[in-house]
């Protein structure tokens, strides 16, 4: 039986709240230092610019607070942490350098991949594919890790267009996640993900609607690299194959938004990196959706994934079922209400 410290948890939680929270001017003071404005664009939702470097003040309260946790808690690999806060500084470097700069797409993908493979030869590998053991099968335990990382990295980064959204789905996340670090006893995964989560919600005060700052770049790939790492840090360890179904849905907004828009660019010959405003958060606001109500929607969905995610792990068919209903029905009643909406609006054309 695991000991958990629960003490630590709590003080990892509360002091990236804490750390985020109070660098966040710092963040907003440094983005207008740096010239890092995101100004109004065609496929956008806001209309003054915008400083867009607070993924700095997320990025400050996150690292500080992990290296408080990691003192504490020695139960994780020195190599694998290591290999994990060298590959995260890379993508909040990256971050930081594209929100001045706005780099080529290809160079982004580039370091990426170089964090992912940092994280990987450190020893944090997908194992799932390792059941059942066989020479063949192990072949695909660093692309599959490699696309994991760096899809949902991708995946975070591609839902930051609205206020607060990113943010508060990656909180969602970090907190289904520790859940189930919780049930699968990885302590130190525990105190990452409550860190993750402490962080996204000191820096919501001020990025929720109507936002100061945006996190851009820095945040939103850090967000999706630290959600992509502890996954495989305390899920994966501990759910075999049925880990890949519970992982992928802590996460499933940001995923399931990204396989839309690559397909949906793939099918109109566009790159598949290419921006648009196509993502389920601009339907949602071209639906007559206010900022706020298509954040709460998505907030709602986010938990819900989460929930089920959590209750699969219980291997409860019962609970499963009711919990795969009422994602089916907030489907049906989302789609009802972008229906009538949309009823409305072609009425009032006429």
């Amino acid at each position: 039986m695991v000991e958990h410290n629960w003490l630590l948890y709590i003080a990892a939680f509360a002091c990236a709240f804490a750390i985020t929270l109070v660098t966040t001017p710092f963040a907003k003071w440094l983005s207008v230092k740096c010239g890092a404005i995101d100004y109004p664009k065609d496929r956008g939702v806001h209309k003054k610019p915008m400083p867009r470097m607070g993924g700095v003040a997320i990025v400050l309260g996150f690292t500080i607070t992990v290296l408080m946790v990691n003192y504490f808690d020695k139960s994780m690999d020195s190599r694998q942490f290591a290999g994990f806060l060298v590959g995260a500084l890379l993508i909040a470097g990256l971050g930081v350098v594209d929100d001045m700069k706005n780099l080529p797409a290809k160079l982004k993908f580039c370091v990426q991949i170089l964090a992912a493979l940092i994280v990987i030869f450190s020893g944090t590998r997908i194992q799932v594919v390792l059941w059942p053991v066989t020479a063949y099968l192990q072949k695909f335990s660093i692309p599959i890790t490699l696309v994991w990382i760096v899809g949902v990295t991708n995946a975070v980064n591609l839902i930051d267009g609205l206020d607060g959204l990113a943010a508060g789905v990656t909180s969602i996340a970090a907190m289904s996640l520790m859940v189930l670090c919780i049930m699968t006893g990885s302590t130190t995964a525990v105190g990452l993900t409550a860190a993750l989560a402490g962080a996204c919600l000191g820096f919501l005060p001020r990025n929720f609607n109507p936002a100061e700052i945006f996190m851009g770049d820095t945040g939103s790939t850090f967000l999706g690299f630290v959600l992509a790492v502890t996954s495989i840090l305390g899920v994966f360890k501990g759910y075999a194959l049925l880990a890949l179904i519970v992982s992928v849905l802590c996460v499933g907004l940001p995923v399931f938004d990204t396989i839309c828009a690559m397909l949906r660019r793939m099918a109109k010959n566009q790159p598949i990196m290419q921006a648009d405003r196509g993502h389920l958060h601009h339907k949602l606001i071209d639906h007559g959706f206010s900022q706020r109500q298509a954040v709460l929607i998505m907030y709602t969905i986010s938990l819900l994934l989460g929930l089920l995610a959590i209750f699969i792990s219980f291997k409860d068919s019962g609970t499963i079922v009711v919990m795969a209903l009422t994602v089916i029905v907030l489907c049906f009643i989302i789609y009802y209400f972008n229906a009538h909406i949309r009823n409305k609006q072609d009425h009032d054309d006429k």
